[in-house]
């Protein structure tokens, strides 16, 4: 009898652990977001969403004040549609810009708010219109070349030039 009584609590205590590993594994990836704080949802459009992934951060000065909740695309202006769930606690106002960001070189990326100057603030289904899209790498490097490759073919047509 003390044995079984002794093999239910290992086989609890492991049960624990492994659910307490799974959850600590979940919320480092970033898929489990739990909050209990009461949220406000704002929609934002940006011409171009890179890489961003649904639970990403919403940042301000660094401070996470919210996550990506969906990301869509609106056929009508052509254009994604981000959908962000931000704590009440954090109240923005309305003329707020969004910008997508990267942590770090190649890092992930996140959604960051710089705060206007207007009294009111955002309410809760408000949308975004001023925003920054994301800085795609392929694209920076490809103007990099196509700059370079036009300084040579202006080198090579003056006059003189070597």
């Amino acid at each position: 009898m003390t044995s079984s009584k002794n093999d239910f609590w290992v086989g609890l205590f492991v049960l624990i652990g492994g659910a307490a590993i799974l959850f600590l594994a979940l919320q480092s990836a970033n898929l489990l977001q739990i909050s209990f704080e009461p949220t406000y949802r704002v929609t934002a459009r940006f011409d171009n969403a890179g890489g961003l992934k649904t639970g990403a951060a919403v940042r301000s000065a660094g401070v996470v004040v919210g996550r990506v909740e969906t990301i869509g695309f609106d056929d009508k202006t052509f254009q994604a549609s981000v959908g962000l769930t931000l704590q009440k606690r954090y109240a923005f106002p309305r003329d707020s810009s969004m910008k997508i960001l990267t942590s770090g070189l190649l890092g992930e990326q996140y959604v960051g708010i710089e705060p206007g100057g207007d009294p009111e603030n955002l309410a809760d289904g408000a949308l975004v219109t001023q925003t920054q899209s994301a800085l795609v790498l392929e694209n920076l490097i490809g103007q990099f070349l196509f700059s370079r490759a036009a300084e040579g073919g202006e080198k090579k047509s003056e006059p003189g030039a070597q």
